[in-house]
């Protein structure tokens, strides 16, 4: 990092209107899409490559979104074809229309082996009812009794509700590669923790960064660990991820994310994003003074209430967190006689 200590920077102090958009750079726009949760929209990103544009990330599947894309590329977009599709990482918002698009135009995708795998596997993955082993996993995280039943009588959410299917055939990146497009060169860095294998894009001609969720300006991406991998340590990925990616940072870097305002002082929010987590990682080793199930870390961890609609991922990053103090020795854990962990502190 280069030392720098001024305050975030914001050009844009709104965001465009939805089926609208703004260039935020020659040949680079800047388009917002409603999402049905509390983080209410998406940010995708359109690289003019002349006769065709390059896609930066796609929005969920809904009426809404087909009829506000269809208004995009007649508006905007000017009528012209999408050529490609870029996925920064494979969560439902971002990758939702990105087989529609594809179907379309005969878009190419281009993102990680990670992410392409992971889009494909969970669409096709539709569940009727929790498995065994999400059951388990809630259990083991003292998931609260009434959220529990009710989750467990339930349809899971599926991604294949809110994401059109991928075609077989992507290109693959990987850190070190390079891609043109928008009339810029630039340079692959893969991020982590968030998401694995998460794409981002580091322009070589001008001071623009793609950063999709592994960067943003006014909140911390949700870091989590889900019944596909319990033990995970996603908390360490993202501390690498984040100590490497800001070796790269310079002050003038107008970042693209993936939620939120595009803005400037990334060194600084390079900072941030790091000492955030080792915030609340000493919270958590004081809280742990005494056994508690990860359930119970939300007031640490947190420091504000946790209502029903973010219950979810709050308990996944509670175990995220656990896990990460787990794996370096900190904390033991044992189980409770209705199958939860208690986490607690070595003396």
């Amino acid at each position: 990092m280069d030392g720098a200590t001024g305050p975030l920077r914001y050009p844009w102090d709104s965001a465009p209107d939805h089926g609208a958009a703004i260039e935020v750079a020659p040949g680079v726009s800047w388009i917002r899409l409603p999402l049905p949760m509390a983080l209410d929209h998406v940010n995708i990103y359109a690289l003019d490559d002349g006769d065709s544009w390059t896609i930066v990330d796609t929005g969920l599947k809904s009426r809404r979104s087909v009829a506000l894309w269809e208004t995009v590329l007649d508006g905007p977009l000017r009528g012209k074809p999408v050529g490609r599709v870029i996925l920064t990482h494979h969560h439902p918002d971002h990758v939702g229309m990105a087989g529609w698009l594809m179907e379309r135009f005969g878009a190419e995708l281009v993102t990680t082996r990670t992410a392409w795998l992971m889009s494909r596997m969970l669409i096709l993955d539709v569940e009727e009812r929790p498995t065994e082993q999400a059951l388990a996993f809630w259990r083991s995280a003292g998931m609260d009794p009434e959220i529990y039943e009710a989750r467990k009588a339930g349809r899971p959410m599926n991604f294949a509700d809110t994401c059109h299917p991928i075609p077989v055939g992507y290109t693959r990146v990987k850190q070190g590669d390079t891609l043109r497009a928008g009339g810029r060169v630039w340079d692959v860095h893969i991020g982590n923790g968030h998401a694995p294998e998460h794409l981002t894009l580091w322009s070589r001609d001008d001071n623009l960064v793609i950063a999709g969720d592994q960067i943003i300006a006014s909140i911390s991406p949700n870091i989590g660990v889900y019944p596909t991998e319990p033990e995970a340590d996603p908390v360490s990925d993202w501390l690498e991820a984040c100590g490497r990616l800001a070796g790269l940072a310079r002050e003038d870097h107008l970042v693209l994310s993936g939620h939120k305002l595009p803005f400037t002082g990334l060194p600084v929010r390079m900072r941030q994003l790091i000492e955030n987590h080792h915030g609340a990682l000493d919270r958590l080793r004081a809280h742990l003074a005494s056994p508690k199930t990860a359930a119970e870390c939300f007031p640490p961890l947190f420091k504000r209430r946790i209502t029903e609609g973010t219950y979810g991922l709050a308990l996944v990053e509670a175990v995220a967190h656990l896990n990460h103090l787990h794996h370096a020795g900190e904390v033991t854990r044992t189980r409770r006689a209705d199958g939860a962990w208690l986490w607690q502190a070595k003396g």
